[in-house]
């Protein structure tokens, strides 16, 4: 496949992230890549974009964490879906600060009880099931350590996947991963939001049987406690 790979211009060394990101839809634009097929290789897309090998592969794993790309073990990089240089990748700057926190719980609010209650219509059985075994491993996890961070975030996403639409679960992940240094251990307190833990039961709950107003109802009390938790636990940490 002839990538006109020669064709592309070497990264600017200012906003490396979004012009990398740029150079890389334009490259798979340029190709006339299709959904299910495979990008070049790492070393092809270092030699056509002028980047080093670690720069590309924080590319990729931001193209994958927008699901535009799946990366299959041993096999390579395949595009998901269409992808062009004006896509918009909308890089977040967060910090972990109190009230850059509580800014991003308002996002999340909109975001969340939209997503659970869209699930809880639109869940297919397959659906379910993978939400359900999510939060059985994340129950776990909290049994065994007390908190369940990085579980947490495996199951909201699985509720964002089964509402059907999968921005929620793109803009979801960016924000988590723009401050997952905080959530590996909020405040130096494990216990952060502990108290929301039997909630994610009943939300998983509501939605399979088919009740979006509860789940509604349960994604805004989770979130009410996260709220109270940074609030609570902020004072002389964090600004």
């Amino acid at each position: 496949m002839n990538m006109h790979m020669a064709h592309f211009q070497p990264i600017a060394a200012t906003g490396r992230r979004e012009e990398m990101l740029k150079s890389l839809a334009e490259l798979i634009q340029r190709a006339v890549l299709q959904p299910g097929q495979k990008l070049p290789t790492e070393r092809q897309l270092m030699g056509a974009l002028k980047a080093g090998r670690s720069t590309i592969r924080e590319g990729i794993r931001h193209l994958q964490a927008l699901d535009i790309v799946e990366i299959r073990r041993g096999n390579g990089t395949f595009l998901k879906r269409p992808i062009s240089a004006s896509t918009i990748f909308m890089p977040l700057s967060i910090t972990a600060s109190r009230d850059a926190l509580l800014q991003t719980l308002e996002v999340r609010r909109g975001l969340e009880v939209e997503a659970g209650a869209l699930a809880a219509l639109r869940a297919t059985a397959g659906d379910l099931e993978i939400v359900g075994h999510n939060l059985a491993v994340m129950e776990a996890a909290h049994h065994a350590h007390g908190t369940a961070g990085p579980e947490d975030l495996v199951f909201h996403l699985s509720v964002y996947e089964a509402s059907g639409n999968p921005l929620f679960g793109q803009i979801l992940q960016q924000m988590r991963e723009a401050f997952s240094s905080f959530f590996a251990q909020p405040f130096q307190r494990p216990d952060f939001a502990g108290r929301s833990f039997p909630l994610h039961r009943d939300l998983f709950e509501a939605i399979a049987r088919r009740d979006p107003q509860g789940a509604r109802d349960h994604t805004l009390a989770i979130l009410k406690i996260v709220e109270e938790d940074i609030i609570e636990m902020s004072h002389g940490n964090v600004p």
